[in-house]
């Protein structure tokens, strides 16, 4: 046994170990038997071990994983979404396939459902209020589960209840330039209801931007130009095709911030302040309703006005015009209006995370921690469930060789069932306010795989720089699904690339924003995070995503019929992932490239220098300490990789092992500012945070040079931007400090 061999190398050598183990949280039990390794090196990766567990994946299991997950809707805090918290600690707790410990973290939660005695409509009425016709907001029952009380009505989560009537509008995908066009060809948007579709701007920054312009209501529809490449009739469509059907409607939270909405940056237990719900900010200001694409067309395909500019036409059956107001001639009188009636409720919620842990044989003080959702909108097959079922599939394994006595990793991991993700990525950021501290100082980093599988074509990866190393190391060494005999890093080079000035041609990695529930770790606790799928031929298809994406034809049949039949891809995820994680959990070195950051700070920079540079000199703002920061942080990553290399030819001990892992792993904590972005709810991370300005470069520069550009000079908005431009500085300084041998104070 391994504990039994370092033992055996004597008390010296026990003592020069005892420098490198830091007690944390999680300790081992007194007695537990450490496994034998393979490798030259019994505290390091063991390729055995990792060979083993990519065998032991089993795509059968991953299938009745989700056959089980997906058998029924489970909304948040719904009585089947507490079934599955039981179910996953079930699995968790098992004598033979169980992992350490587990357990639930639970939050009281602000969430909104529509009133079940009140369903939310759409009609259109005429001047004396009269009903000409009534839009229920509800699917088909193609399948058979898309009825039952389970499944809950289609609606705009946190939009405001309210009856607003007026002309319609059509507005394409609702942005703030959108309606400017919409004012500038004369259109009087004040009392009218707008018809958008989705994509493009945010849901709730739809209603955000009508409200600006004077528009009462919201409606958003999902057009088959941008989700089914056209396809709109029902045989075209599930379940003879993976197209969305005409009834289908996209769910979805229109609440602007991630979180507890009114318990921002305290965790939502019953004893915590709240904010009263009537001043709490991110809530759409009007009434929101999602619709079907039969019923948009219904609507759209009779409005009078000016015809739609060519970008915003669609591929419903007519021309699309702006209106306000109907035709004559069509469906609907001139002088009907469009009434949207919303009867959302706010309702506090109990929501439960749930963890799994396995204890670190050597840093339990060293957490990596692997996150999915577990909530759906309805039965969710695909999201979350794809990722949940891989989740278990990957836990199983890893806890029946722990349970065996075989494997025990160097770190602990931790893997999360996050709650309530759907309503605001709730469940992982209450999770990051409860334990900040703990996780800031402790976490390795942050693997989130949501959606394991939009479709099966290649893997996606999405990251901050340093994870790309360990990414690409464990793609490399997996078979890709199918005949092509390539491995996986080969087949997602054919389908997303990028040339790099370092290393030529690679998989191009995607950077995170706020879709998944890696946003709290790497925007506000500063975590290397990364998010894991398979997906789509980009070049087959033009969908956003995939077509039953929030509705109630995510289904079981549906995956098994248009996604992954075989649940290879499923399967594939499942190795990477897997792969991913006992490479961070068991390397002897941390396999985080903090040099990759190098080629995003000189794109950053070189934007900025093209783009910025002439009129900043105006406002006699330079340019120089951005450039000489960048090199101090190209030199002291270079540097602390030299240093990785020299210890990796000799015999480190463990203290000197440690001091540079902490280096590599408190990285990006260094381009945290908490001051910021003051006008944006947890984004602390300099280079990530949301980028509004057109010019691509630093997030805070970019925004502040777009509001300031037609100031005056001394104004506020340009001291703003060489704050910003300050702040980066600092940030890059700060980030290089951390890269330097820590004896150089």
């Amino acid at each position: 046994m391994q504990w039994v061999k370092v033992v055996g190398l004597g008390v010296g050598a026990a003592a020069l170990l005892g420098l490198g183990i830091i007690l944390g949280h999680f300790a081992i039990p007194k007695g537990a038997e450490q496994p034998a390794s393979s490798t030259s090196d019994p505290q390091d990766l063991d390729l055995e071990i990792l060979k083993t567990v990519m065998e032991q994946l089993d795509a059968s299991r991953i299938q009745e994983n989700l056959r089980e997950l997906a058998r029924q809707p489970h909304l948040a805090s719904s009585p089947r979404d507490e079934a599955l918290v039981q179910l996953l600690l079930q699995r968790w707790r098992d004598q033979v396939s169980g992992l350490d410990s587990a357990r639930t973290v639970e939050y009281e939660v602000l969430l909104s459902f529509p009133s079940p005695e009140r369903p939310n409509l759409v009609e259109v009425v005429g001047p004396d209020g009269a009903v000409r016709h009534s839009y229920l907001p509800k699917e088909e029952n193609v399948t058979g589960e898309q009825e039952g009380p389970d499944v809950v009505q289609p609606y705009a989560a946190y939009a405001p209840p309210g009856t607003p009537q007026g002309f319609l509008v059509y507005a394409n995908h609702g942005t703030e330039d959108d309606f400017k066009y919409l004012q500038d060809q004369g259109i009087n948007l004040q009392g009218t209801i707008a018809l958008t579709r989705y994509g493009v701007a945010g849901r709730g920054a739809k209603a955000v931007n009508a409200a600006r312009h004077g528009v009462a209501g919201v409606l958003v529809y999902t057009d088959p130009g941008d989700i089914n490449d056209g396809r709109s009739l029902p045989n075209e469509t599930f379940p003879y095709s993976w197209g969305l059907p005409p009834s289908g409607v996209e769910r979805g939270s229109y609440h602007e911030y991630f979180g507890d909405p009114v318990t921002p940056y305290l965790p939502a237990h019953p004893s915590s302040f709240r904010l009263n719900w009537d001043n709490a900010s991110g809530f759409p200001p009007i009434p929101a309703q999602p619709i079907s694409f039969q019923h948009a067309e219904d609507l759209l395909c009779n409005l009078q006005g000016p015809r739609a500019p060519e970008s915003w036409q669609g591929a419903l059956s007519c021309e699309y015009q702006l209106g306000p107001g109907f035709k004559q001639g069509g469906k609907f009188t001139e002088d009907s209006q469009v009434k949207v009636s919303v009867h959302n409720l706010l309702v506090l919620r109990n929501s439960s995370n749930v963890l799994g842990i396995i204890r670190g044989a050597v840093e339990p003080d060293r957490y990596v921690v692997y996150g999915n959702h577990r909530d759906s909108w309805v039965h969710g097959a695909v999201d979350p469930s794809s990722g949940t079922a891989v989740l278990l599939e990957i836990s199983r394994v890893l806890g029946t060789l722990l349970k065996k006595g075989t494997w025990r990793p160097r770190r602990s991991i931790m893997f999360a069932s996050w709650g309530a993700e759907e309503f605001g990525l709730i469940g992982s950021t209450e999770f990051t306010e409860e334990f900040f501290s703990k996780l800031q100082e402790r976490t390795v980093a942050y693997i989130n795989v949501d959606i394991s599988v939009f479709a099966n074509a290649t893997l996606r990866g999405q990251g901050t720089p340093p994870v790309q190393n360990v990414i690409f190391s464990a793609a490399k060494e997996i078979s890709s699904p199918g005949p092509s005999g390539l491995t996986i890093y080969d087949n997602w080079i054919r389908y997303i690339n990028r040339s790099s000035p370092v290393y030529g041609v690679i998989p191009s990695i995607g950077t995170l924003g706020a879709g998944s529930d890696y946003a709290p770790f790497v925007h506000f606790l500063g975590i290397s995070s990364m998010d894991l799928a398979y997906t789509y031929d980009r070049s087959k298809t033009s969908a956003r995503i995939y077509p039953t994406y929030h509705t109630a034809f995510d289904t079981l049949e549906y995956v098994e019929k248009f996604v992954d039949p075989d649940f290879s891809s499923h399967q594939a995820v499942a190795r990477v992932a897997g792969s991913v994680l006992l490479r961070l959990s068991d390397s002897f070195f941390l396999p985080l490239k903090v040099s990759d950051y190098s080629e995003t700070l000189q794109s950053f920079l070189q934007a900025a220098q093209q783009d910025l540079s002439a009129l900043l000199e105006q406002h006699s703002i330079s340019l120089g300490p951005l450039v000489t920061a960048v090199e101090k942080f190209e030199a002291a990553a270079t540097g602390l990789g030299q240093r990785i290399s020299d210890l990796q030819k000799g015999s480190p001990d463990p203290l000197q092992v440690r001091m540079v892992n902490d280096q590599l792993m408190l990285l990006e904590r260094a381009f945290l500012n908490p001051r910021a972005f003051p006008e944006e709810r947890y984004y602390s991370h300099v280079l990530w945070a949301p980028r509004t300005g057109s010019v691509a470069t630093f997030p805070g520069l970019a925004n502040a040079c777009s509001r300031a550009n037609n100031t005056n000079l001394g104004s506020e908005e340009w001291a703003e931007v060489h704050r910003q431009l300050s702040i980066v500085v600092a940030a890059l300084e700060g980030a290089a400090d951390t890269l330097r041998p820590v004896d150089d104070l």
